[in-house]
């Protein structure tokens, strides 16, 4: 018999027309309140879910935080060991958050990308099974499930805000959107400055490499976009912008004030738009803004971003 979904039914809020600069009543999709403390329980959970069904044993997981995490809880409800590997930009204190969850945490090389790489040997050297963060039809199929949650509340929206790392939200939110006939709803990508990897690849028409992650939402660091991703905007109307580090601090202050709710500047790039692009969203009536959550943030970090960027 197949498991129960791993991720929760999140809260879907609207927001008063004053909230923002756009002058627009904003649905915010709360996934900050996942048990892993992101969307990324959604895809990740499905995927190991399907894993463990088809005979998996022990999983391995490259992340920069959130989606290892997200398989720890994974691995620990469904009752196989976990090893995520980090590269040497994940902070300490989400790594305890990783082991803490229960899983066996490794550090290896200065990017993400190295640290997939030996991820991906390693499951390979130990027959075990290796989880992509965010490259894999099933990830996107569990992260479209938040349309899904929307769409069943009977709520209307006629854009979709969204922030994009290596884009497995982007193609989750695509996939929904797709499967409830809903695919004339434009998405709005959003990346931060020195994270853009999309943002570059869309305007060179190739998918580009950035030599390096510059940006402090450094869970949006990837350096470069999965193919499918690259590939979507030919298949559905999807915008790309780019907000400052300073733009997502000072969204996730005004939405911690707000909502007495934490966030990590890699979520609060996409609750950024309705102020700093707020032109973008004028000839949207109701606009539902994906909020991802993540767990690098603290009220101490919070306030040490405060004072460098604001």
């Amino acid at each position: 018999m197949p498991f129960a979904p791993l991720h929760f039914d999140t809260p879907l809020v609207q927001t008063a027309p004053g909230y923002s600069a756009s002058g627009k009543p904003l649905w915010l999709k709360l996934d900050a309140l996942q048990p892993s403390g992101s969307f990324k329980l959604r895809g990740v959970g499905r995927l190991c879910q399907y894993e463990v069904e088809n005979g998996a044993r022990e999983i391995f997981c490259a992340s920069g935080g959130n989606a290892g995490i997200a398989a720890a809880y994974a691995g620990r409800a469904l009752g196989v060991p976990v090893t995520i590997v980090v590269p040497e930009t994940t902070a300490a204190d989400v790594r305890q958050t990783i082991a803490a969850t229960g899983a066996n945490v490794l550090v290896h090389g200065s990017v993400f990308d190295e640290a997939n790489a030996h991820a991906v040997e390693l499951a390979r050297s130990r027959k075990a099974t290796y989880v992509h963060p965010f490259d894999h039809p099933l990830l996107w199929d569990g992260h479209a499930t938040l349309i899904d949650e929307v769409v069943a509340k009977g709520a209307k929206f006629d854009c979709v805000v969204t922030s994009v790392g290596g884009g497995g939200l982007l193609a989750g939110i695509v996939e929904g959107l797709k499967r409830n006939g809903l695919s004339d709803v434009p998405v709005i990508a959003v990346e931060t400055e020195g994270a853009a990897s999309l943002n570059a690849s869309l305007r060179a028409n190739e998918r580009i490499t950035l030599p390096a992650i510059t940006s402090i939402a450094n869970s949006l660091g990837a350096r470069q976009v999965a193919q499918h991703v690259f590939d979507l905007p030919k298949q559905h109307p999807i915008e790309s912008v780019v907000v400052s580090d300073a733009d997502a601090v000072a969204a996730c202050l005004k939405f911690a004030d707000a909502q007495r709710i934490l966030v990590e500047p890699a979520c609060g790039a996409a609750l950024a738009v309705a102020d700093v692009h707020a032109g973008l969203l004028q000839r949207f009536d109701n606009p539902l803004i994906e909020v991802c959550g993540g767990i690098g943030v603290s009220l101490e970090k919070l306030e040490a971003w405060k004072e460098k960027f604001l």
